[in-house]
């Protein structure tokens, strides 16, 4: 009788408490849905990276063959070269776009001029709100060998035109400084925000005893933002293995898969054009399985190092 009473006390007390915050269970929910049914309900369909999967007989009759596909991926010629451009392009993406915006934001918050200020950000913000669609024709257009402006510049100071998007050695170094165009001025919001909490009596003080502007920055604004720079470091760090496939499809071709093709475009291909579909489904699953390693190991690091972390 004593449990049953507990028991009916509890769901009363969860039934008003779900009654008062009705409202806020219904901004959360489209949320909730949508990570339901497009983030952990396709979770099942990885269950053919371990199948011959045949569409007609479907999951259930497809016969199960464990790692085979895996395997296959592991000794696949590919495999070391789509690994090692994905973590590259990962990591470059992290070092220049991580850094920059805190570097940008800082410079924001030494500006005096609230104006000026005001108008840098408002136009750093722009490129955000420009689709990688949009973004990978300007690069396409600036870039062409022979109506693009940059090759015209080139040709201009007497030099020669390259064909930028055909040359393996180039793909990086334009997806990534793209990207940090793109993104810089929407990623220094957090840093800048973080920066305006500081109290101001921080600097003063310091400002009293002789310390320089540089000093400040060192000493104070970049303590001040700490927790934030490292919560957002450890998020990059698990999407590191996460490159975007719009844009590197977009951009790439047959002759810069040397140092553009990346897990990505080779699930794509492998699942979508080649029909694959449980090899690519074991290549899109190892590569989950990497950033999850990453991730894990990342929040360890930091934990240990600085005494922050994600949870």
């Amino acid at each position: 009788m004593g449990n049953t009473a507990v028991q009916r006390k509890s769901g009363m007390w969860m039934r008003n408490k779900m009654k008062r915050n009705l409202v806020l269970y219904l901004f959360i929910a489209p949320a909730a849905i949508y990570y339901l049914l497009f983030h952990y309900a396709p979770m099942y369909g990885t269950l053919i990276a371990f199948q011959d999967y045949n569409p007609f007989k479907g999951m259930t009759s497809s016969p199960w063959v464990g790692f085979k596909h895996f395997q296959a991926f592991f000794d696949s010629i590919y495999f070391f070269r789509l690994v090692r451009n994905t973590l590259l392009i990962g990591l470059y993406t992290i070092v220049f776009g991580f850094t920059i915006p805190i570097v940008f934001a800082i410079l924001l918050h030494e500006v005096k001029n609230s104006k000026f200020r005001n108008v840098i950000q408002s136009v750093s913000y722009l490129p955000h709100f420009i689709s990688t669609v949009v973004v990978a024709g300007l690069i396409v257009n600036f870039l062409s060998p022979s109506t693009g402006f940059v090759n015209g510049i080139i040709e201009l100071l007497g030099g020669t035109r390259i064909d930028f998007l055909r040359d393996p050695g180039w793909f990086r170094t334009i997806y990534v400084s793209s990207g940090v165009w793109q993104t810089v001025g929407w990623s220094s919001i957090i840093y800048f925000a973080s920066l305006t909490g500081i109290s101001p009596s921080l600097y003063e003080a310091a400002e009293m005893d002789g310390a320089s502007r540089w000093d400040k920055i060192w000493h104070i604004s970049l303590p001040g933002i700490k927790p934030t720079i490292i919560t957002i470091l450890l998020l990059d760090l698990g999407r590191v293995m996460d490159v975007g496939f719009e844009k590197v499809y977009l951009l790439y071709s047959s002759a810069t898969y040397e140092t553009a093709d990346v897990l990505s475009t080779y699930v794509y291909r492998a699942g979508l054009e080649q029909q694959q579909y449980s090899f690519a489904s074991s290549v899109g699953l190892f590569n989950s399985f990497l950033t999850f390693v990453f991730i894990i190991v990342c929040n360890r690091l930091a934990r240990r190092l600085s005494g922050y972390s994600l949870w």
